[in-house]
């Protein structure tokens, strides 16, 4: 097997960093880097890696080539990737242009957002678009049956639709916790901040349209909360955790730290922050001055492993009896299962998992069409 070290260097070389990569090039194993890549969502931000070695480290590189029919499939799964990345962002630079043109003040989640922050924007591996669109949920169904196609399924916290071919998600509000004082407590600071993020306007590349995203006071702590959601749901992998390192590696947090880390603790984010601290020193050699929690190590080596083995939102964990791959019953009780392994870590959350995703099946019911 390829060693995590190897993999955590050549991913702080992907980030742009000066690394030695002379001893890993001379023996890495290009099919398991591709495997691993591939597994995390990362092949197009792993790509651009690939081709500055072949810059920086041609000698080493001819002693342990990558095969061509392996780099010319990394590089049409670069190309699908870029290509991808430019519809989505036609598509966004247009849902965003028609909401704010009919008076609904809206900001784009992640994603498009967060592509923004790599060297090379079209190299993060594009998902769907998550719209926050800030008014009730009744004025945002009711556009979204006036002017989309939407499904008898409507979640607690958004709508799905599709624009264009893209899969689109309208939020209500950005996100959701499982305890409900958290959870509280959470909307309630959503609903303070949502005007800040709804002006945040920023340009697309090549002149491809406007978008409003959120700041990064905002994503520091909204997207700590969409990787907490998300562990206890069906897991995270390292393309969330590629784009919280560059939400948190930003000198604007150095000032609003205390004011930061107070809303952390009493969101109920604390232990969860100091985890992923961790887990973004040791895989991608964030400093400790730029952390906006100290490190926690215990919690920090359970996440990491979960991150390894679940792969991207948890497709390729074969623990927990395969559970993001049964069906909808099954799924239920091994989800249990498996957040019962947590509970000493995040007991808040870890057990008010199921309780709220009991009431959320028995919502659903309920709103459907």
């Amino acid at each position: 097997m390829i060693k995590t070290s190897a993999i955590f260097l050549f991913l702080n070389y992907c980030l742009g960093k000066k690394v030695d990569m002379s001893m890993v090039v001379a023996k890495i194993d290009w099919r398991q880097l591709y495997n691993f890549a591939s597994r995390q969502a990362l092949l197009g931000f792993c790509f651009d890696g690939i081709e500055r070695l072949t810059k920086e480290f041609s000698e080493e590189l001819k002693q342990n080539p990558m095969g061509r029919d392996l780099l010319m499939t990394w590089m049409g799964k670069a190309q699908q990737i870029r290509r991808q990345n430019m519809k989505v962002n036609a598509v966004a630079s247009k849902l965003f242009s028609m909401l704010r043109e009919d008076g609904l003040r809206c900001c784009i989640l992640k994603g498009q957002g967060n592509a923004l922050m790599y060297p090379n924007p079209y190299s993060r591996t594009p998902g769907d678009i998550d719209v926050w669109v800030n008014a009730s949920r009744e004025q945002i169904t009711e556009y979204a049956k006036k002017h989309f196609e939407i499904g008898d399924d409507i979640r607690f916290h958004h709508l799905e639709t599709s624009v264009d071919g893209v899969p689109v998600e309208l939020h209500f509000f950005p996100g959701i916790m499982n305890n409900p004082i958290y959870n509280a407590r959470l909307q309630k600071w959503f609903k303070r901040n949502a005007d800040l993020q709804c002006s945040n306007v920023v340009s697309l590349p090549n002149g491809i349209g406007e978008i409003a995203i959120p700041t990064t006071a905002f994503n520091v702590v909204y997207q700590l909360t969409h990787l907490y959601h998300h562990f206890f749901d069906e897991g995270i992998g390292m393309r969330q955790i590629i784009d919280y390192y560059y939400v948190v590696n930003n000198d604007e947090l150095l000032v609003i730290r205390d004011t930061l880390q107070r809303e952390l603790k009493y969101l109920g984010l604390w232990k969860f922050a100091g985890a992923v601290m961790y887990v973004l020193h040791e895989t991608l050699g964030l400093s400790e001055e730029k952390m906006i929690a100290p490190m926690d190590e215990k919690r920090g080596k359970l996440l990491l492993a979960e991150i390894l083995e679940g792969g991207n939102f948890g497709q390729h964990f074969t623990k927990y009896g395969h559970f993001t791959k049964q069906g909808m019953a099954k799924k239920y009780f091994l989800k249990i299962w498996r957040n019962m392994h947590f509970v000493r870590y995040y007991p808040a959350e870890a057990l008010s998992e199921p309780i709220f995703r009991t009431w959320h099946f028995f919502w659903r019911i309920k709103n459907k069409k």
